[in-house]
């Protein structure tokens, strides 16, 4: 996930844990499950694509030696970690997306011949 879509889903969530209608949740496949299942691979790989793209900031400052200019250094690393530590957590973007319509599922190709 880049960082231009982490700041789209930032802005667009609310600062508060909102509880969700199960019946909502249930109408968007039919089965309340199911629906949960496709929320959670989805916040997996949201989870995922952050972790990969805070490593990859970190990893910018990684150095072996030790000098002044590593407490500098650290001051950005925890900067940067602080900011994703404030991020939305990844299964309440999820559950934004799934109900926005903006996540793409579809049945094991087992099941659609059944």
């Amino acid at each position: 996930m880049s960082s231009r879509l982490r700041r789209q889903h930032s802005a667009n969530l609310p600062a508060n844990v909102e509880s969700k209608d199960l019946n909502d949740l249930k109408s968007r496949t039919g089965n309340l499950y199911e629906s949960i299942a496709i929320i959670a691979k989805r916040a997996n790989q949201i989870n995922i694509s952050l972790k990969e793209e805070l490593h990859s900031k970190l990893e910018e400052f990684a150095t072996h030696t030790d000098s002044l200019e590593e407490v500098h250094e650290n001051k950005e690393q925890i900067e940067i970690s602080r900011a994703y530590e404030k991020m939305p957590n990844p299964a309440l973007l999820a559950t934004q997306e799934f109900m926005e319509d903006k996540v793409y599922h579809r049945k094991n190709e087992d099941d659609l011949f059944r």
